[in-house]
């Protein structure tokens, strides 16, 4: 079996896996809110982390944050999802208390009421998210979109990516035919050519590159930022700022050092996320370093998401960012 093949195939147990669990966790989450409280054995507070494929990834292999965290007298779990809804919703039903996401799910969840607290973001990442087309493809720019048919995950940051590139090539969202489908699905639609396009972000779009041979038409460069964003829930930040700054802290000393050793994080996260090295160094070489504080432009940023949300409906009301800034 191929390394992409593998990978898709991995991704498709860990999304239906994940669909089981959170179908069970909103069934029972008032019990489970009341036996955790974020306490572990002997009242041991306890931080339980969502993360996607990426550098959340190396930071649980490397198991710094544990030890910081057993300073702190705490500890953590780890739980992996294949998109950035799909954590949030895992944060609306009190399954997780802290994870890292695109721009776009804040918006659907906070629009859904769930108690978001933006806690960090990195800086601008255009380069990490892209609509790609098959190296044949007679398409070559976004202004060749107009009744095709794109893939890509529902409410992740993709979804705002494709708006603005259409808006810039004077077309409308309603242009193009919205097919939504997570990673491991719209990779193998976009294999079999049942889709014309797929927007996606890394490492998923350096696995499309480097396997399968896609071509980019556009990355979110001049168009989205991309930004990154650490969240938690804003009554975990009260009780315990001190967990989510070791977090944020150690989350910052990890990019720093990936930032000084592409090559030799890439072939450490490899090995961690079973992907072939060059898909790994491809997604690290078009990557940008750090983590931030939530400033006003940040926000702003945010807000306009969420207007041009609301104003297609694609939110059922609008939303103000800054009632979730931590």
């Amino acid at each position: 079996m191929s390394d992409a093949s593998q990978l898709s195939r991995t991704a498709t147990r860990r999304q239906a896996l994940g669909t089981i669990a959170l179908a069970a966790l909103a069934a029972t989450v008032p019990t489970l809110a009341a036996s955790q409280s974020n306490a572990g054995p002997s009242g041991q507070r306890l931080l339980r982390i969502g993360h996607q494929k990426g550098l959340l990834s190396l930071l649980k292999a490397r198991g710094t944050l544990e030890q910081r965290l057993a300073e702190l007298g705490a500890r953590v779990t780890w739980t992996e999802f294949n998109a950035g809804p799909v954590q949030l919703e895992a944060l609306n039903v009190g399954a997780i208390d802290f994870g890292d996401v695109g721009e776009a799910p804040p918006i659907f969840a906070q629009a859904a009421g769930a108690p978001l607290a933006y806690v960090a973001s990195s800086p601008p990442r255009p380069r990490l998210e892209a609509l790609i087309v098959p190296a044949d493809s007679p398409i070559q720019s976004v202004a060749d979109l107009k009744g095709k048919r794109l893939a890509y995950n529902k409410g992740s940051n993709v979804h705002f990516f494709l708006v603005k590139p259409l808006e810039k090539h004077g077309l409308k969202y309603s242009d193009v035919s919205s097919v939504f489908l997570p990673p491991a699905d719209a990779r193998a639609a976009f294999e079999r050519g049942a889709v014309d396009g797929w927007l996606i972000w890394d490492p998923f779009l350096a696995a499309a590159e480097v396997s399968l041979g896609a071509r980019q038409i556009a990355d979110a460069t001049g168009v989205v930022n991309n930004r990154n964003f650490y969240f938690s829930c804003r009554a975990f930040v009260e009780q315990n700022g001190d967990i989510i700054a070791a977090a944020i802290d150690s989350l910052n000393t990890l990019d720093q050092w990936v930032s000084q050793h592409r090559e030799a994080a890439a072939e450490e996260l490899a090995q961690i996320l079973g992907l072939p090295n060059a898909v790994v160094l491809r997604y690290l070489q078009r990557n940008t370093f750090g983590v931030l504080p939530i400033s006003e432009e940040v926000l702003d940023e945010q807000q306009e998401i969420a207007d041009t949300f609301a104003s297609l409906r694609l939110i059922p009301k609008p939303v103000n960012v800054r009632g979730n800034a931590a």
